[in-house]
C-alpha cells in the first residue's frame, strides 16, 4: 500500500509538471520575453522570426496562452488522480499517462493559437495589418 501511495504521489507530481511549466514560462514570457530573435530560446517559428515586431508579438501571445491554459489544466490534472488513489500501480500509471497526453495536446495546440494570432495581425511578410 505504501508503494502504491508513493507511486501515486510521483504520478501526481509528474502530471503537475506540464501545467506548472506552462504557468511559469507563460508568466515569464509576459513579463520578460526573449528580446532578440534567436535560434535557442523563445517561441520560434518562421512567422514569429520574420522581424522584431512579429517576434515580440509572438513571445507575448504565447506567454498569455500558456499562462491561462496552464492554470486551466491544474484541476483537471489533479482530480482524476483522486479517483485512483490507493489503486494498483497499473491503474494509477494509465490514468497518469492519459492526463499527460491530454496536457501535451493542449500545450501543442497553443502553437496553432499563436500562429493564428500572428496571421491575423501580420501579413505573410511580417508587416502589421
Amino acid at each position: 500500500m505504501i508503494v502504491n501511495i508513493a507511486f501515486w504521489i510521483f504520478v501526481l507530481a509528474m502530471d503537475l509538471l506540464v501545467p506548472g511549466v506552462m504557468i511559469g514560462f507563460g508568466k515569464e514570457f509576459q513579463k520578460n520575453p526573449p528580446t532578440e530573435i534567436n535560434p535557442g530560446y523563445g517561441y520560434r517559428t518562421a512567422m514569429s522570426s520574420k522581424n522584431q515586431d512579429t517576434w515580440d508579438f509572438a513571445q507575448k501571445r504565447m506567454g498569455e496562452v500558456w499562462h491561462k491554459w496552464g492554470k486551466a489544466l491544474l484541476i483537471p490534472s489533479f482530480v482524476p488522480l483522486l479517483f485512483v488513489l490507493g489503486r494498483d500501480v497499473g491503474t494509477v500509471g494509465a490514468v497518469g499517462m492519459v492526463i499527460c497526453g491530454v496536457q501535451l495536446i493542449v500545450m501543442l495546440s497553443s502553437i496553432g493559437v499563436t500562429e493564428h494570432a500572428l496571421r491575423k495581425n501580420f501579413d505573410k511578410d511580417g508587416k502589421r495589418q
